[in-house]
């Protein structure tokens, strides 16, 4: 029988427990291990059967058993100290308290992003960009930084993921009450639900209720349309993650982005927290938080549109996640203007000059759509990518709003992402690290990095690091196994047809990993190019392999299914079932699970379109050696010493059948004639595989403090947070409109603007060639129209040329005006030029918008250089000897 009504009967606990409430709504017991095993001790098998919990422990344990704790001394103990251990983090300074910047750090920062994965019992995520979220979140925390989360609550998360009898996904949503989470409402002082609320077109409204998760320092606010003041479908505009069409989307990006800046407001008024200076966006979906902004200040300070865009731009970052346009939310011009125009949302903000921000007015844009990246990247003054390779796609990418530049020049940079140690790292590895360095150390390194504390590492001996790798393996057998039996339950299957599941993998055999979400491009099925192959891997009876893999296809993605349905038929065969699963509803839990238990991490997804690509990074913390496409962030940091790289076939052009032939060959190759003899060669009279110990001593040593979301977060601070933090108070009012109003004073005088004529006085080359180390001097007769040396910067952009005659690895050199202006507003400018490279060198001269305020010159998109028809001097093109 169906309930017609849900609601939550909470537990009264004694008064000397009372703490424990706190304990469960601050999300630092997810990583937190001290927490959590007071929170086991409550309940041991309780804590099992509510997965760790500690929410829906407390709402099942018995009063008997809180009675009894509350006269458990021992137990009180315990609870005080935990609970003044976590009142020391949430007050204490940190990192980014004693920082030698000091006050010119953000007072606050606020981050956006449409899902966060901070625990499987907060389950708000789909896959990478929220876990990288999260993680970010919790680094944050770690360091003291000031930072507020962001998202929205999905009252049905992500999917579920089951499979039926012949392997096809199926999805399910349960419902998810939120006074059963560990989350809590936001309450105005008269103790009602805050809440926020956007004008709808048609005269309705969507309002929001905000709830808050404590993550450790970090407020994360989430706000959720299931607000009975709103009709059906308004209450539906957070159902799900990433479910619905074009029109459901955008209601939840504006609610993310427009709710959730009015959000942050309403929580700062109520808390007094500080104000943010900066805005960081992450991925497109939140963007709609500028224009936000912008309608603020042209309400609050009087600013015209385009004094506000600056003012708005200044503190703005934006992070780009996707290689590739497809990953882009686009929408149609015509449904944004609806909800934009008369009646809608931001009253007062003119729809034209909105559409204009999202517009792909570039060479192959469409005109007829809106997008989501582009107004992030026209709202942000700082931009970046998430590993160094990703940011040279994206200035390739996104070159088109920048004409004239080449890619490197374009204005962003990159801030590799990182994983959150404490979370990853599995609790016998803590242990063993606390054993060798102590534990406050141990903490530091994972929580902050240190690579003196890594160092550490290499002295711990060889038959410990293979006994841990063991214990670690064995766990994720039994693991795997339970999670097999139930699956093949679910599948219908009887218990008496499944006594092979216990013979499923060994804990002596090499293991390698993959899961990941399921898009063509991350190529799960690469491992099946050729069946029989495989076949042999897994069972070759002196160096046997066995996989775990898991994933996720979208529910709208019917070719991912497909996939997934191939993989898990190869795996159903009798004969190799033993060796290789799929297990199904791939999250948080089971991840923390499959990282340390595998001995190597496998990725081959299409070369470059794996933006970073952290589970490596997780597995890496572990123990497990990475096996990869050099990729996202293995392309960078990759060495020999600590895993293997697989070719790519980049030369094959568009075949891609050809290219994944000659890839999963190389795969194949790798395995057999490399990975798995390092792994089972046993040398000497301890029977240990030396070299593959080594190998995982140089992953922990080399990679443990790059991959850290500390690292990473302190690099977000210092390159782009402080930075935009001064660029915000810098945009007084009057700055801003003074700002507005030059860069309109520049882009019309623009077009007139030209290199006219180059040449070279001292030490012109002689028949096209120069020494190294000698100076050409040069002189450049400029048009600038109304515009003068204050507003430009004119350079010699100087380097290596190759066969076409492209500048390569170009450097700039500042030329100074000398003569001017003539009549005709026309300057010289002079400087030198140092010929400091060998080989085929070239040179051209560009003008630049220059201004104070601006963070790069590119910064307009604005770039002048000699016509077709110059009449440069003698020396644009030498060979330097």
């Amino acid at each position: 029988m169906k309930a017609i009504r849900r609601f939550t009967v909470r537990p009264v606990l004694p008064e000397p427990l009372t703490p424990l409430a706190d304990l469960a709504r601050n999300l630092r017991w997810s990583w937190h291990a001290e927490t959590r095993e007071l929170f086991q001790s409550v309940d041991p098998d309780g804590w099992q059967a509510a997965g760790g919990d500690p929410v829906r422990l407390l709402g099942a344990v018995s009063a008997a058993r809180l009675a009894e704790l509350a006269g458990d001394r021992r137990f009180l103990r315990r609870l005080a100290v935990v609970t003044a251990d976590l009142d020391d983090y949430v007050g204490g300074g940190r990192w980014y308290q004693s920082h030698e910047s000091g006050a010119e750090l953000p007072a606050a920062i606020a981050y956006f992003s449409p899902e966060f994965g901070i625990t499987a019992a907060l389950p708000q995520y789909s896959g990478g960009l929220g876990i990288l979220a999260g993680d970010h979140l919790k680094a944050a925390s770690d360091l003291g930084v000031p930072l507020i989360g962001v998202g929205l609550l999905y009252r049905h998360g992500y999917f579920r993921q089951s499979l039926s009898r012949d392997g096809w996904q199926q999805e399910h949503y349960p419902v998810l009450d939120p006074n059963e989470l560990p989350v809590s409402l936001l309450r105005d002082a008269d103790g009602a639900p805050a809440r926020v609320s956007l004008s709808l077109p048609g005269g309705r409204a969507l309002h929001a209720h905000i709830w808050q998760a404590r993550v450790g320092r970090v407020p994360l606010l989430l706000l959720d349309s299931d607000v009975e003041d709103n009709d059906a479908p308004a209450r539906e505009v957070t159902d799900r993650l990433y479910g619905g069409g074009s029109d459901h989307r955008l209601l939840q990006e504006m609610l993310l982005g427009i709710g959730g800046v009015r959000a942050v407001r309403t929580y700062c008024d109520l808390t007094g927290h500080p104000a943010p200076e900066v805005f960081h966006t992450n991925e497109g979906h939140a963007g709609f938080l500028g224009l936000e902004r912008i309608r603020e200040l042209e309400g609050e300070q009087g600013l015209g549109f385009d004094a506000a865009v600056e003012a708005v731009r200044a503190g703005t970052v934006f992070t780009t996640h996707t290689p590739v346009p497809a990953g882009i939310d686009r929408f149609e011009r015509s449904l944004v203007a609806r909800h934009f125009g008369e009646g809608g949302e931001l009253p007062g903000v003119p729809v034209d000059r909105i559409l204009e921000l999202g517009a792909e007015s570039y060479p192959g844009g469409d005109p007829g759509v809106f997008n989501m990246a582009v107004m992030g990247l026209r709202l942000a003054q700082r931009a970046n990518g998430v590993s160094t390779l990703h940011g040279a796609v994206s200035r390739g990418m996104f070159a088109g709003l920048w004409p004239g530049f080449d890619p490197a020049d374009v204005p962003i940079t990159s801030v590799t992402n990182g994983v959150h140690a404490p979370t990853w790292v599995a609790p016998e590895v803590v242990r063993l690290g606390i054993r060798q360095i102590g534990p406050g150390r141990t903490e530091d390194a994972l929580s902050v990095g240190g690579s003196r504390r890594w160092d550490a590492v290499a002295d711990i001996p060889d038959q410990d690091v293979w006994d841990l790798r063991r214990v670690l393996r064995e766990q994720l057998v039994q693991e795997v196994r339970d999670r097999l039996r139930a699956s093949w339950l679910q599948r219908g299957a009887a218990e008496a047809e499944l006594g092979w599941v216990d013979s499923v993998l060994d804990p002596d055999v090499l293991t390698i990993g993959f899961a990941r979400r399921v898009p063509s491009y991350k190529r799960l099925t690469l491992m099946l190019r050729d069946p029989e192959r495989l076949r042999r891997l897994l069972l070759d009876p002196e160096r046997p392999v066995q996989i775990v893999v898991a994933g996720k296809a979208h529910p709208a993605d019917d070719g991912g299914k497909r996939l997934v349905q191939e993989l898990v038929r190869f795996a159903d065969d009798p004969r190799v079932r033993h060796r290789i699963v799929f297990l199904p509803d791939y999250g948080m839990a089971m991840a923390q699970k499959l990282y340390p238990g595998c001995d190597v991490w496998l990725n081959n997804p299409l070369r470059p379109l794996e933006a970073c690509g952290t589970s490596g990074m997780k597995a890496a913390l572990n123990g497990c050696l990475n096996l990869s496409v050099l990729d996202g962030w293995w392309d960078e940091w990759f060495e020999p010493d600590f895993g293997w790289a697989i070719p790519t076939a980049d030369g094959v052009g568009t075949d891609e059948e050809r290219r994944d032939d000659l890839e999963a060959n190389a795969l194949y190759e790798l395995i057999e004639g490399r990975v798995a003899p390092r792994f089972y060669d046993r040398v000497g009279r301890t029977g240990l595989p030396v070299r593959w110990i080594e190998m995982v001593r140089r992953t922990l040593v080399s990679l443990g403090p790059k991959v850290l979301a500390g690292r990473m977060v302190r690099e977000y601070v210092e390159r782009l947070y402080a930075p935009a933090a001064l660029a915000h108070r810098a945009l007084t009012p009057d700055a801003a409109r003074d700002l507005a109003w030059w860069k309109g004073r520049v882009r019309a005088a623009w077009p007139r603007v030209g290199v006219e004529h180059v040449e070279a006085l001292a030490a012109a080359p002689v028949n096209g060639t120069a020494e190294l180390g000698s100076t050409l001097t040069l002189r450049v007769q400029v048009s600038l129209d109304a515009l003068t040396p204050d507003d430009v910067e004119v350079q010699a952009v100087a380097g290596r040329v190759d066969a076409q005659d492209v500048i390569r690895d170009g450097r700039a050199f500042p030329l100074k005006p000398s003569v001017g202006p003539d009549l005709e507003g026309r300057w010289v400018y002079e400087g030198p030029l140092a010929l400091d490279r060998t080989g085929p060198f070239g040179y051209t001269v560009r003008i630049l918008p220059s201004h104070p305020l601006l963070a790069t010159p590119a910064e307009l998109g604005l770039l002048a250089g000699p016509s077709e028809t110059d009449t440069a001097g003698p020396g644009t093109g030498v060979v330097l000897r």
